[in-house]
């Protein structure tokens, strides 16, 4: 909110209680901007795929081809290298060349991180 905003808003939320200007505007500096949001909503409607979630969740213990990750879960190569794909494009695996084979990897450890929080949660 705009100092304007904050300034113009009602002065009650239901009616009895004030609102805390101060919580409001400590916040509203902190908030992340659109484009980061937005980035980071990308990011968990890519992680809203069951096979890619197990994509994830065998990488974070190592590096596979597509043929292991494809047996893994069940599937093609193809259908395989198609949610590698989109991994790659929200930067959550990379890989590296062997040869004519690709090896994968998650991208960095905040992925693992991300995964192990989400993970916990569920199970919870």
């Amino acid at each position: 909110m705009s100092d304007t905003l904050v300034s113009e808003s009602t002065a009650h939320c239901d009616g009895s209680h004030l609102v805390d200007r101060a919580k409001v505007e400590l916040i509203e500096e902190t908030m992340p901007s659109e484009q980061t949001l937005t980035d980071l909503s990308e990011t968990f409607k890519v992680l809203s795929n069951t096979n890619r979630l197990k994509i994830i969740r065998a990488l974070s213990e190592t590096e596979l081809c597509v043929c292991d990750l494809a047996i893994l879960l069940g599937s093609t190569d193809s259908a395989v290298s198609h949610q590698l794909r989109i991994l790659r494009n929200m930067r959550l695996v990379k890989y590296r060349k062997q040869g004519k084979l690709a090896y994968y990897s998650l991208d960095d450890q905040h992925v693992q991180q991300l995964f192990s929080a989400g993970l916990e949660h569920a199970e919870e």
